[in-house]
């Protein structure tokens, strides 16, 4: 039996984190370890928030403990979410860690509904979470949290996010009336967007969702461009025509060196809400093909099911409606394997480095 602290922190360096595919980032200063007699109870801490997602990952941690001797009495995990890496001549935004776009190439393939989700999936399992609606001509943000009202500006120059389900939530359907088209050109919508991100009073955000407009447009250049992006990931269905533009907006990223995190496929089956058959109308596996194709992580499918509309389109999307229905699971595995994802990026380093003054001679 060990009671050697050091050796507990070495051997838990060697174990390989399931989620993250990478070795635990674990050191005396953030590793808890007491003793209590000959047991010891660990603090292990982790880049990323998991629902029910720990089990594989306890298993190697004590199977790695006992071949040095270590007879655990509990083993704990906390959470602790960094700052990430964004491109290249980019900052990090004050007051949010991480921002990630979700995206898609064609409408209609559900995007917005799986953002909302994946974004409430985070919450729960307890990180702190905002939802930006980057799309300036169709938002439906409002629709999906059940928010109605404007933001409240407290000095006359920045506005509160709204607070739905625990989501900080930012949109331009909240600054204009209902029915209201905003009839505006490319430089307006980026200026309108850059404002909804730049002058909302994010508090302290461990991730920042964006629902992308559909399409490689204007929108989807600047926010690819000049907005501090940690990651992206693709939301397409399995129909050839879905995954083409997927393809393009997948591209679009790479190109200006945002890491794409993973694929998700949406529709991906059809579950008949009277008898529960499933059938896939819209072809089969193409989304995972996908992500084969350009060796991205898979992040799972979900069904073309009426309770995720009917839920969503009420204001009261899966994961809150149905929190231990299966899309809700779905969902939230969807959302550990992103969070997992990001937390095995390079990490910020810039508020590290010191800053380099020249004087003259």
């Amino acid at each position: 039996m060990s009671s050697n602290p050091d050796q507990i922190i070495a051997a838990l360096s060697e174990v390989i984190d399931p989620n993250t595919k990478k070795k635990l980032a674990v050191t005396s200063k953030n590793c808890e370890i007491q003793f209590e007699g000959m047991d010891a109870t660990v603090t292990v801490p982790l880049g990323y928030p998991s629902h029910n997602g720990h089990a594989e990952l306890q298993k190697r941690i004590e199977t790695a403990l006992a071949a040095k001797g270590v007879k655990l009495k509990a083993l704990r995990f906390t959470t602790k979410i960094a700052t990430h890496a964004v491109q290249p001549g980019l900052k990090p935004m004050p007051n949010v860690r991480n921002i990630i776009a979700v995206a898609s190439g064609k409408g209609g393939v559900g995007k917005s509904t799986t953002a909302v989700n994946i974004a409430l999936a985070l919450a729960s399992q307890g990180a702190r979470v905002g939802l930006l609606d980057a799309d300036i001509y169709g938002p439906s943000v409002p629709i999906m949290l059940g928010l109605s009202g404007k933001p409240k500006s407290l000095d006359g120059k920045t506005m509160e996010p709204l607070v739905g389900h625990g989501l900080q939530a930012n949109s331009i359907g909240f600054l204009i009336d209902e029915d209201s088209p905003a009839i505006w050109r490319g430089p307006m919508v980026t200026q309108a967007l850059t404002q909804l991100l730049t002058q909302s009073n994010w508090n302290d955000l461990d991730y920042l969702i964006v629902d992308m407009p559909p399409g490689t447009g204007d929108i989807a250049l600047t926010m690819a461009q000049k907005v501090p992006l940690t990651g992206a990931i693709i939301v397409t269905t399995p129909q050839d025509l879905a995954l083409a533009d997927a393809r393009r907006g997948l591209r679009m990223f790479q190109k200006v060196n945002v890491p794409v995190l993973g694929v998700v496929e949406n529709m991906s089956v059809h579950i008949c809400s009277n008898c529960g058959h499933a059938e896939p109308i819209f072809g089969e596996h193409g989304g995972r093909n996908m992500a084969a194709e350009f060796n991205l992580p898979w992040l799972g499918a979900l069904p073309l099911q009426l309770s995720i509309r009917t839920q969503t389109d009420s204001g009261t999307p899966s994961v809150v409606a149905e929190p231990q229905g299966e899309p809700a699971r779905a969902y939230h595995a969807i959302a550990t394997a992103l969070a997992a994802n990001v937390a095995a990026l390079p990490r910020d380093m810039a508020a590290k480095m010191p800053g380099v003054v020249v004087r003259k001679a």
